[in-house]
């Protein structure tokens, strides 16, 4: 498991802001995609997104998320940003997408927002809060906490969903043979960054996307649908699980090269 002392983004695909802004010029100055992963999952789950983006000619960073807390998680991310030169298609999957909104508000690299099966908070909300918005989300009933002493000295918990249930919560169109290893290597999520309010977002200034994932029992497709028209976001719907980039990588990389090609 990771810790919040993680001291630059784990790049998947062993990409980091420098190589990439080297891709990006041999590539035609394509943009630099930024990927973030949410809670209960790794830079390991864009795989088959990165794959396809690097095949394609788009230099990509995998930030490792913190999940600690989204102010937090949201300033480190900003520093990561801001080590980038040239723009910046910036994508996250579920709590990734608060952190993402949050991270881009003021950084003038980002020029295009995508979201995947993820929150898109207004000022004030909280990823619980706009998971519970609509009916569907069956992700309460499946976790289990486990109490920690956070870096500020108070008391918090790390939230795990259980391994048994991993698979049909969280990726019921991916092989066990695969979420077995996913439930396993799983990052935990502090219950205090599922409740810590937004600020103002990103999405309200850069040209968004949002990709719903249909089959989502993390997030009720009825609340995605629900941010992207509220983000006045341009959407498809894929059928899929909470972790359809694991499930169906080419059409999360296709919404974020459709993104990519309105940067100039």
């Amino acid at each position: 498991m990771a810790t919040t002392t993680v001291a630059a983004a784990l790049l998947a695909a062993s990409v980091g802001p420098a190589s990439a802004n080297k891709a990006a010029s041999s590539s035609q100055r394509k943009p630099i995609v930024v990927l973030v992963h949410g809670a209960f999952a790794d830079s390991t789950s864009w795989n088959g997104v990165v794959k396809k983006l690097k095949r394609d000619g788009y230099p990509v960073v995998a930030a490792a998320n913190p999940l600690r807390g989204l102010s937090g998680d949201a300033a480190y991310l900003r520093q990561l940003l801001a080590s980038i030169d040239g723009p910046v298609v910036l994508a996250g999957h579920s709590y990734g997408g608060s952190v993402i909104s949050n991270a881009a508000e003021g950084a003038d690299n980002v020029q295009a927002l995508v979201y995947i099966a993820a929150f898109l908070p207004e000022k004030g909300e909280s990823a619980v809060e706009l998971s519970g918005k609509f009916p569907g989300s069956t992700l309460g009933e499946t976790l289990r906490p486990v109490p920690i002493t956070l870096p500020d000295g108070s008391q918090g918990a790390d939230l795990y969903i259980d391994q048994g249930k991993f698979h049909d919560q969280f990726a019921a169109d991916v092989p066990e043979s695969t979420t077995d290893l996913m439930a396993v290597a799983q990052r935990p999520v502090t219950s205090a960054a599922l409740e810590e309010g937004a600020s103002e977002p990103a999405w309200k200034t850069v040209p968004s996307w949002v990709l719903v994932a249909t089959e989502d029992l993390n997030i009720p497709p009825q609340a995605q649908r629900f941010m992207a028209e509220r983000a006045k976001a341009r959407t498809v719907e894929v059928r899929a699980s909470h972790a359809v980039s694991v499930s169906r990588p080419d059409a999360v990389a296709d919404i974020i090269e459709k993104a990519a090609r309105t940067v100039r």
